[in-house]
């Protein structure tokens, strides 16, 4: 009996939600920063995050369950792109 790939369900934990504030630390700690000195605006990639590390954020955002794809979070490198697809996930996960 073969096992087809939609058969396949990934176990997770559930863990709290992601908050701004989490996102900001975690930022801040992948770049060995002050979490203060992150502003919304500010991009990543100027700031010295990578795509390595960016990825890593974002495999650790997603370990609650939540369906992130990588490709959208390149689009806009800011804290305030970043919160406004994990808050918009997360909304469409609790409705």
């Amino acid at each position: 009996m073969a096992i087809e790939p939609g058969d396949i369900k990934r176990i997770v934990t559930p863990v709290a939600p992601v908050t701004r504030e989490k996102m900001r630390a975690d930022i801040a700690k992948m770049l060995h920063e002050d979490p203060e000195e992150i502003d919304g605006e500010d991009s990543l990639i100027d700031l010295g995050l990578d795509s390595m590390r960016a990825m890593n954020l974002v495999l650790l955002w997603s370990e609650g369950g939540l369906e992130l794809e990588f490709s959208e979070f390149a689009e806009n490198p800011t804290l305030d792109g970043w919160w406004e697809l994990v808050s918009r996930k997360q909304a469409a996960r609790a409705g």
